[in-house]
Order: C-alpha cells, then structure tokens, then sequence
C-alpha cells in the first residue's frame, strides 16, 4: 500500500484539525498549533505506516502542541488593551459563531476537552481517555457534561453526536 501524498492530509484532514486546536487554545493561538501540528507531521510522515489512522495520528499530534502552546502562553506577557478575534475563513464552516465558541472556552478544561477530541476530533472515548487521562467512562461522562452545557445554553442548536 502506498502513502497518499503529505498534502492530501492537510486537504482531507485540515479543518477537523483546526476545529480541535481551536477548541483546545482558543482563536488566538489557533493558527499556531495547526500549523506546528502540520509541520511536526511532516517530520514524522515519512516514518509512519502507510496503513496508519492519519486521521487519529494528527489529532493526537494536535494534542501535543495545544498543550506546548498552552505552556506557551503561560509564560507570555499579557498585552494591554482588547485585540479583536481574527476569523479565517478558510477554516471556518457554516454555523461557527463565536458565541458558540466562546460557550465551548467557558467549558472546564476536561469537558472542553473531551468535546474537542470526541466531537470536533472524531476520536472514539477510548482514545480520549487516554488523550485526557482517566477511564473511557469518565471521558464519556466529561463529554456528555460539557455537550448537555452547551445544549443548555444553545438549545437545539448543538449538534448531537
């Protein structure tokens, strides 16, 4: 089997992989952590199996560098005064509001979490549990919380997964 070209996994798998690191560091350091995501993909794509669950690889990578990025801006300064949000359509799809996205910032850091990796991510609760520490059950439990928070919130809006 060979492997499909690095920049179809960018193409295929890109924007599901925006969606988790924004909803893992915010819009602010979003852009960053996708692109660090890519560019340590890169280094390790020639290494990885052909049969490989690309999908699952650059989440987890994704994972990785939202916490270096979150260590990151632990040790930033603070700016003075309001930046707005920058919004990049390229990445955004039809329904994204950033009162939805800022309900999903508000979340604790376990349901945020846990609805990142599963819902955005797509990974199953086995794998988040690992990603997050604790058991599948307790993924699911921090999952379900945090969607029941935002459901509550957005009413039917949110989507049921």
């Amino acid at each position: 089997m060979d492997k499909q070209p690095f920049e179809e996994l960018v193409r295929r798998h890109g924007a599901t992989v925006y969606r988790v690191c924004r909803a893992l560091v915010g819009p602010g350091d979003a852009d960053d952590a996708w692109s660090e995501t890519y560019l340590s993909a890169l280094k390790a794509y020639p290494e990885l199996p052909p049969d490989a669950n690309h999908e699952a690889w650059l989440v987890r990578i994704a994972h990785h560098r939202a916490i270096d990025a979150i260590r990151a801006r632990a040790r930033r300064p603070v700016p003075a005064g309001h930046l707005p949000d920058r919004a990049d359509a390229d990445h955004r799809e039809a329904g994204d509001s950033q009162e939805l996205w800022a309900a999903v910032a508000a979340l604790p850091t376990r349901q945020r979490q846990a609805v990142a990796y599963h819902y955005l991510g797509r990974r199953p609760y086995a794998e988040v549990a690992e990603l997050i520490g604790g058991t599948a059950a307790a993924a699911r439990r921090a999952s379900a919380d945090g969607i029941a928070r935002l459901r509550q919130q957005f009413g039917a809006d949110v989507k049921r997964g």
